[in-house]
């Protein structure tokens, strides 16, 4: 990632040994010696740069000679990761397992551990994952479904099954390991009947013709390639003639599989067309259809409407269709859609319903014990709205999103003050030293100070949080952001000042830098300091130079064609330069906040809404008839990314209204969300 401009600190070739010099701290980096060698001082930074060039060209021979000039040093693995992983599929897991011995508890053997045990998976060569697999601390979703190959295909089929509740139902995008897993995870012996069952249902919907001919034939009941083709080709062929074919599990199937194809291209058809068949069986004397066929006809249409909620608006019919697919056999996101559709439309006992449905973990998520408490206060049953009442209280320990609503639901107030308030933690000399002791944050900090690329620097600074806070370490973990936060360094702060449970570094973890600009233009636009902010720190986390994979740029991340057209409104010539630049930045988009703020009603949430997806979808998301309370339209705003956005941004301005000293409760500032016109 891009960084915020820094002051002195920023030097070309930096060694960790200037770099602590910098800070003020007389020791030297990293003093004690590395279990593979000792590194004091260090001066494998002043290589890092020409190694890493050396690895973008391929160039193995040049890696060789800078593993040799930086052995020893804090960064000696780097050029030995480079060279093996220009080919990981030619590395074998006792190459990878030497570099582990050499390089313990280093990021980058974790890195390359996991890469390798991926790159394994994809090729098939599962018994090489299984050995490296307990090599792996820290794996993503990817990286656990690689794993779960591995055992998958020997040694410990129960290992595998722990990746079941992940990807064995999902049919929304997943890595492409996960996929695989999911299929071949059909044949391990500890998948019953009944879980492939439920699978061949949702494959039926989704269409996935592999996977319906494997899971039906394990069942018992094939279903040929022909016959899923036919369909395909003209389900409603298939579906006039479903009368005169016998009620057989394989007819269930491709009944489904029908309803499935048509409901991809118009949901409407669809509905009609299982009402229309509905009605006719129930005339029959002998049925054709199941029960448990007619249920998930119902889920199909009710997932499918959820997935036009952008371009059709909302509908309670979806609600409808959910509740008449009632069963015990709800994956995720078919119980998550019935939940927000119940929302929109404050169908209480819905949602009651769809949370039950939910594992009893992800029932236990503060989302999901917010709006239960919110169903169970509307109750009639006194007993629910006390358990509403003592539910809110719980969540009301915490101050993300739901913690902070539900402070308002019992009368509590954010109070930043309570948490040290703009005043930076007092950190001992002690341990701003044992900071630059910790290998883990020198290699940061001197990755950071030696102009190498960004993503290198956060990697070891992620890391070295997390091995901190595995250690319960808040005051190292503390130290270092303090330290980061001095240098500039504010989205790694930020970071680390997330990842601990001390309750007095709100500072750190919502900083203020361009406090003058911001609350003078925010002003002079006549929006919400607070707000502003809030937009700030989730758009850049305050990186002056972030860049977007679409183009938006600096700390508002405004986009070359918004930035066009604030600069035209603005009567000035437009300049990219310029419009990047911190003030001009801040300045542009406290105007755009401004404008976006007109278009929308002046309500915060839809322009919220709007800055991050456009003021057409803010638009068409909020209600045709009536009003609705602002956390019922956030709940079902249709794009998960805007979802989650407008949630931190309305966090962040809440705890920023707090830290300016002009508080505001969140479900004050969030409002209600007026009709469409």
């Amino acid at each position: 990632m891009a960084r915020e401009k820094r002051h002195s600190l920023r030097v070309g070739a930096f060694s960790v040994v200037t770099a602590i010099s910098a800070l003020g701290l007389s020791q030297v980096a990293c003093a004690q010696p590395a279990p593979y060698g000792g590194y004091q001082p260090d001066t494998s930074i002043n290589s890092f740069n020409a190694a890493a060039q050396a690895a973008s060209r391929g160039d193995v021979n040049a890696l060789f000679n800078y593993e040799q000039i930086m052995s020893g040093g804090l960064f000696a693995m780097y050029p030995t990761y480079w060279r093996m992983n220009l080919d990981l599929n030619a590395q074998s897991s006792a190459a990878v397992a030497q570099f582990v011995r050499q390089y313990p508890n280093t990021v980058m053997v974790e890195k390359l551990v996991a890469d390798f045990a991926e790159t394994k998976a994809a090729s098939g060569d599962y018994a090489s994952v299984r050995q490296v697999a307990n090599l792996i601390t820290n794996p993503d979703r990817s990286e656990r479904c690689a794993i779960a190959l591995g055992f998958n295909h020997g040694g410990d089929t129960m290992r595998a099954l722990a990746e079941k509740s992940d990807v064995w139902l999902t049919t929304l995008k997943q890595p492409a390991l996960c996929e695989q897993l999911a299929t071949e995870m059909n044949n391990n012996p500890l998948i019953s009947n009944q879980d492939r069952t439920a699978r061949l249902k949702r494959m039926l919907r989704k269409g996935k013709t592999g996977d319906i001919m494997a899971l039906s034939s394990r069942l018992g009941t094939p279903i040929p390639y022909s016959a899923l083709s036919e369909i395909q080709l003209n389900p409603n062929a298939f579906l006039r003639r479903f009368g005169t074919q016998s009620s057989s599990q394989a007819n269930q199937y491709l009944y489904l599989y029908a309803i499935g194809r048509i409901a991809n291209k118009s949901y409407r058809e669809a509905a009609q067309q299982v009402d229309f068949d509905i009605k006719q069986d129930n005339q029959r004397s002998s049925r054709l259809l199941n029960d448990e066929t007619r249920r998930y006809a119902y889920r199909i249409l009710g997932v499918e409407r959820m997935g036009y909620t952008t371009d059709d608006g909302f509908s309670s019919e979806a609600v409808d269709w959910f509740r008449s697919s009632l069963d015990d056999d709800f994956n995720y996101e078919e119980a998550e859609d019935y939940a927000k559709a119940a929302i929109r439309f404050s169908r209480w006992d819905d949602v009651i319903e769809a949370i039950s449905q939910m594992e009893a973990e992800t029932q236990k998520s503060s989302q999901w014990q917010y709006w239960l408490a919110r169903a169970y206060e509307q109750s009639s049953d006194g007993s629910k709205r006390n358990l509403a009442k003592k539910m809110y209280q719980h969540l009301a320990k915490g101050n993300e999103y739901y913690g902070l609503m539900a402070k308002d639901k019992v009368g509590q107030r954010f109070d930043a003050s309570r948490m040290g308030g703009s005043n930076l933690p007092n950190v001992s000399s002690t341990d701003r030293a044992r900071v630059l002791q910790n290998s883990h944050f020198a290699r940061a900090f001197a990755l950071y100070n030696a102009d190498a690329s960004r993503g290198y620097a956060n990697r070891e600074w992620n890391w070295a949080v997390k091995q901190a806070r595995d250690s319960r370490d808040d005051n190292l973990i503390i130290a270092a952001a303090q330290q980061a936060h001095d240098m500039g360094w504010l989205d790694r702060a930020v970071y680390a000042a997330d990842n601990t449970d001390k309750a007095t570094v709100l500072a750190l973890s919502y900083p203020m830098p361009h406090k003058d600009s911001v609350v003078r233009y925010s002003q002079l636009a006549g929006i919400d300091p607070a707000w502003a902010y809030g937009i700030m720190r989730q758009e850049s986390r305050f990186v002056s130079s972030a860049r977007s994979n679409v183009g938006a740029s600096g700390l508002m991340q405004i986009m070359p064609d918004t930035a066009k057209y604030i600069a035209r409104n603005l009567g000035e010539s437009y300049s990219a330069s310029r419009a990047n630049s911190g003030d001009t930045n801040i300045r542009y988009g406290t105007w755009y906040m401004s404008d976006i703020l007109a278009k929308l009603n002046y309500q915060p949430v839809l322009a919220t809404a709007g800055y991050n997806a456009g003021p057409n979808k803010a638009k068409r998301w909020q209600p045709t008839y009536g009003s609705l309370v602002a956390d019922q339209y956030v709940e079902s705003i249709a794009y998960p990314e805007t979802r989650n956005y407008v949630k931190h941004v309305m966090e962040n301005a809440t705890i920023y209204s707090s830290l300016l000293g002009r508080p505001q409760p969140i479900s004050q500032r969030m409002g209600t969300i007026p009709a469409a016109f």
